[in-house]
């Protein structure tokens, strides 16, 4: 938690050293409440479609197992509303940061790629994991460009938060 409150914090400190104490909107880009609402649609469909790619690759391969197994073990027990506060937290205070504030100053690419780099899992075979943060850093920071707004990006990220931790917790995989 205090890793995702302090993303906030920065992602706020570093838009107001820059002049944009908004980082939930693209400095220059007044979105349209259709765009807002668009943003809205992608960012569910985006969060879905993210959590059916997990589930496909941890029926497929070894290295999502893994990494479901050590997680369960790392995280768990958590209760439903831990993992709800955990989502959102993560979610916010991610998207905050990477798009919100990084974004902008270094671009979608290179923000992305910090974003993966947090997602980095503790073993080597698990640089599946980090690749596919990055593609959905990609994804999340096109549709922030796309819409001006967080929300999109928000939702989808807190789908596959709390969809994918709620799996985990659910499923204990031998």
């Amino acid at each position: 938690m205090a890793l995702y409150l302090g993303l906030g914090a920065a992602a706020l400190a570093w838009g107001a050293l820059r002049g944009q104490a908004n980082v939930w909107r693209l400095s220059g880009h007044e979105p349209a409440m259709s765009l807002t609402f668009a943003g809205i649609l992608c960012g569910l469909a985006a969060g879905l479609l993210i959590v059916f790619a997990s589930r496909m690759a941890l029926y497929r391969f070894e290295w999502a197992r893994d990494l479901h197994r050590e997680l369960r073990h790392l995280l768990f027990p958590l209760r439903d509303a831990e993992i709800v506060v955990l989502a959102a937290a993560s979610s916010v205070g991610e998207e905050m940061f990477f798009r919100g504030a990084l974004l902008p100053v270094v671009g979608l690419v290179a923000s992305s790629a910090i974003f993966a780099l947090l997602h980095i899992g503790p073993k080597l075979r698990h640089l599946p994991w980090t690749a596919s943060s990055f593609a959905a850093g990609l994804l999340f920071g096109a549709m922030f460009m796309w819409t001006g707004d967080l929300t999109g990006p928000v939702i989808a990220h807190f789908l596959v938060n709390f969809l994918n931790l709620r799996h985990v917790a659910e499923v204990e995989l031998r």
